[in-house]
Order: structure tokens, then C-alpha cells, then sequence
């Protein structure tokens, strides 16, 4: 009993000292966890390859590895590289005058009112316009900012990843405290989740803004990229998503007087923008897992503030961890809980 207890003991300090390192390691890469995420997105799509690579062709785990590092750099990383600092540059290139901002949505307002006699805002509940400009701003910079040093940091993590990939995943599949059923739940969600993510959620932004872009520079509106842009960061909201940019630019139209561009640029963005959305989420789901809008919407939120450019997809990966892990615990400690366990569906 006595020798028993000593373990336990030892046990815990050395759990103990486990945390106190792991806090100490974190709060000083904390800044570079961007790049460790990056480079676990990678190893989720392309462990496969390496898998056929190295026990189907009979490569060496290096030479699979460093080819597929290549590769992913070829055409992963310089391009979303190349994307983000096009956008941060085109957003960062904007400039926002609050009281011209101001002024355009008082005129806009009073042109609603003289017309439908309905008041949208008043002086007061503009004041918030300056705050979320500035805000905008320096979360999307700096989201993008840390990008190369991230990526640099994710290429050396992925090939090591690689390299040792049957034995990384039996280390982390040895330590979770789970049943063998919940192991290979949780293992097949996170996933259905980062493919999910990071598949799903660029290749919709990227469709949408580029046919935003088609669209505006044909219907002559100003600043086209700018827009299209905008379209593709609003994909991630839920229900109303590009609409809060191609409808106000519509009605805008509408509003001047110029009734054929108007219904012309609220069509298009109906049925083009707002329908290849629709078309495109269908297609994917069919391929990859289904999450929940808001888990996606407030996920990519709370990943932008943690781990920047690379939240897009983590952030809604945390979430969908916690619920699972949530529907765990009711699963296996609430007798009359029917909860189903996972979170993703087809």
C-alpha cells in the first residue's frame, strides 16, 4: 500500500512538472502557435501522400517528406501567403475618413426616410463607425503580419511531422485518458473538422470574391477588388454573409437614380454571388463534413485573436472540441443523455 501511494505520488509531481514546462514553453511561442497550426493543417491533408509515398512506392521517409514540404510550399503556402498580403494590402489601402462615413450613411438615411418614411439610424447610434474601422484595420493587419515567420516555422514542423508520422499519431493516441471507441471518434471529428475548414472555407471565399470581382469590374462599380474582397471575408457569416456587401452597393445605385445598374448589381449579386454560395456549400458537404454556421462564424472570430491568419481554421476546430468533449462526458456519465457524439455530419 505504502509503495502504491509513493507512485501515485511520483506520479503526480511529474504531471505536475509536465504542466509547469508545457505553461512556460507556451507563453514564450505563444506568438509562433500559428505556424505549429499551420503545419498540423498540412500534415492533415497531406499525410496521405506520404503514406502511399513511403509504404506503396517504398521511399525513404526523408525523400517522401521533402518532396512533399516542396510542394506544399509550391502551391499551399505562396499562394495563401500571396492572397493574404494582397488582402491585407488592398484593406489597408482603404481609406476611412469616419465623418465622410458619417455624412454617407446620414445622407443615405434621410433619403430612405424622405422616401419609405422609415429612420434606419440616428446621430447617436453612429457614433460607434469610427471604433470599428480602426479595428477592423489592425485586426486584419496584424492577423496577416506574423504570415511569412508562421509559415517558415510550419514547413520545418511538417516535414518532422511527416518523417515520423505513424509514431506521432500512436504517442497521442496512447496519452488521451478516452475510451478506444472515443479515441477513434475524436481522432476521425478533428479530422473531418480541419479538412472541412481548411478546404471549405477558402475555396468558398475564393470563388466568391473572384466572381465579385467579374461581376463589379463589368458593372462599372469603383474600387472592384476592394469589394470583392470584402465578399470573400463575408462568406463566414452566417445567413445574411455577402449580402452586406452587394446589397448596399445595389440599393446605393438604386437610390442615385441609376435603376438598370441597380437591379442589375442586386441580381448579380443574388443569383451569382449569393447562389454560387449556396451551390458551392452543397457540392462540399457532399465531399467533406458539416459544421454548424455559427461554430464556423464565432470559431473564425475567436481563431483571428489566437493564432491569426491560421484561426480561420483552429478557431472553429477548438469549438467543435469543446462540444465534443462535452458530448462525451453526457454520453458516458448522464444515463438518460442521447446525445450523439459527434459534432460533424454529411
Amino acid at each position: 500500500m505504502a509503495q502504491l501511494q509513493k507512485s501515485s505520488h511520483y506520479r503526480y509531481v511529474l504531471i505536475g512538472l509536465i504542466l509547469l514546462l508545457s505553461i512556460v514553453i507556451f507563453t514564450q511561442f505563444r506568438y509562433y502557435l500559428g505556424g505549429f497550426m499551420a503545419a498540423i493543417a498540412m500534415y492533415t491533408i497531406l499525410r496521405g501522400y506520404m503514406v502511399n509515398l513511403v509504404e506503396e512506392r517504398n521511399w525513404s521517409r526523408g525523400l517522401s517528406a521533402s518532396l512533399i514540404v516542396v510542394g506544399s510550399i509550391i502551391f499551399i503556402l505562396i499562394p495563401l501567403t500571396g492572397i493574404g498580403f494582397l488582402a491585407a494590402d488592398t484593406i489597408s489601402g482603404i481609406e476611412i475618413n469616419p465623418e465622410r462615413i458619417k455624412s454617407i450613411i446620414g445622407e443615405f438615411t434621410t433619403d430612405v426616410k424622405r422616401r419609405t418614411g422609415i429612420e434606419l439610424f440616428t446621430p447617436e447610434n453612429l457614433s460607434f463607425v469610427p471604433q470599428v474601422g480602426s479595428s477592423l484595420m489592425q485586426s486584419v493587419v496584424s492577423g496577416l503580419s506574423s504570415m511569412v515567420i508562421n509559415s517558415i516555422i510550419a514547413v520545418f514542423v511538417l516535414y518532422f511531422m511527416l518523417v515520423n508520422y505513424g509514431n506521432l499519431e500512436s504517442t497521442l493516441m496512447e496519452l488521451l485518458p478516452f475510451s478506444e471507441e472515443n479515441k477513434l471518434i475524436l481522432k476521425n471529428e478533428t479530422r473531418a473538422i480541419i479538412l472541412s475548414n481548411t478546404i471549405g472555407i477558402p475555396v468558398v471565399a475564393l470563388t466568391q470574391g473572384v466572381f465579385a470581382y467579374i461581376g463589379y469590374i463589368f458593372l462599372g462599380v469603383n474600387t472592384p477588388l476592394v469589394y470583392a474582397v470584402l465578399v470573400a471575408f463575408t462568406t463566414i457569416i452566417p445567413v445574411v454573409g455577402t449580402s452586406l456587401v452587394w446589397a448596399p452597393i445595389g440599393i446605393s445605385a438604386l437610390l442615385n437614380g441609376d435603376i438598370l445598374r441597380g437591379v442589375l448589381l442586386l441580381a448579380y449579386g443574388l443569383v451569382v454571388i449569393g447562389g454560387s454560395d449556396a451551390i458551392l456549400r452543397f457540392i462540399l458537404q457532399k465531399k467533406l463534413s458539416n459544421i454548424h454556421p455559427l461554430i464556423t462564424f464565432f470559431g473564425v472570430l475567436i481563431g483571428l485573436a489566437m493564432f491569426g491568419f491560421w484561426g480561420i481554421i483552429f478557431g472553429p476546430l477548438l469549438i467543435s472540441l469543446l462540444l465534443l468533449l462535452f458530448n462525451m462526458y453526457r454520453h458516458d456519465y448522464i444515463r438518460e443523455s442521447k446525445v450523439k457524439l459527434r459534432i460533424t455530419s454529411k
